[in-house]
């Protein structure tokens, strides 16, 4: 079985919303003030060769369709080469290339995409879709770049009403700018039963 993979930039405060400020949201562009670093760069590099398919909710595809396309370099090549699976109830279509659409049953749909051949499917912002994933325990790793800010505002990675997820702490490492990467995985033998 594959493993889903979460990967989010986030705030000291929890904040995930807008990291880069293309939604230009009161609190986007707060990650770009930071240097990652050598170190930072091969932590995201390594997660998306470590892939073969990203699943994003409409919000993040709009945005990674309308950046990744016209880039060009190792990183880019891989972002528009591989199987991307679009969550929307919303979209019509999805034009970026090797995008499908998934409108309906999306826990089957993923549940699905889990138990085909492949390695890690990444998923990368998606706000709503990960807390979907988070609700159905289908997430298998969580990928977290910790930014040395406090914004005080914004969508949460971590919601309140959030049922209880214990982890395991697998890695921690501080790059660039005093940027913190975690990655944590579901210690499944404490979680209580899903009702």
């Amino acid at each position: 079985m594959r493993r889903m993979v979460v990967t989010e930039f986030m705030s000291l405060d929890g904040v995930m919303e807008d990291p880069g400020g293309a939604d230009k949201s009161k609190y986007g562009g707060w990650a770009f003030q930071f240097d990652r670093g050598p170190e930072g760069d091969k932590f995201k590099e390594d997660e998306l060769f470590a892939s073969d398919a990203l699943l994003l909710g409409r919000v993040t595809y709009q945005g990674f369709a309308a950046a990744w396309p016209s880039r060009k370099g190792k990183f880019a090549d891989k972002m528009n080469s591989m199987a991307k699976y679009v969550v929307s109830k919303t979209l019509q279509q999805v034009t970026w290339n090797n995008s499908m659409l998934i409108k309906s049953s999306v826990m089957e749909e993923v549940s699905k995409l889990k138990a085909m051949q492949g390695v890690d499917i990444l998923v990368v912002g998606s706000g709503q879709l990960v807390h979907t994933l988070m609700q159905h325990d289908l997430v298998d790793e969580y990928r977290l770049m910790v930014f040395p800010i406090i914004l005080g505002g914004g969508e949460r990675l971590f919601k309140d009403g959030t049922e209880r997820i214990p982890l395991q702490l697998v890695e921690a490492k501080p790059v660039g700018s005093g940027i913190l990467t975690l990655i944590y995985r579901p210690n499944r033998k404490q979680q209580p039963p899903l009702i």
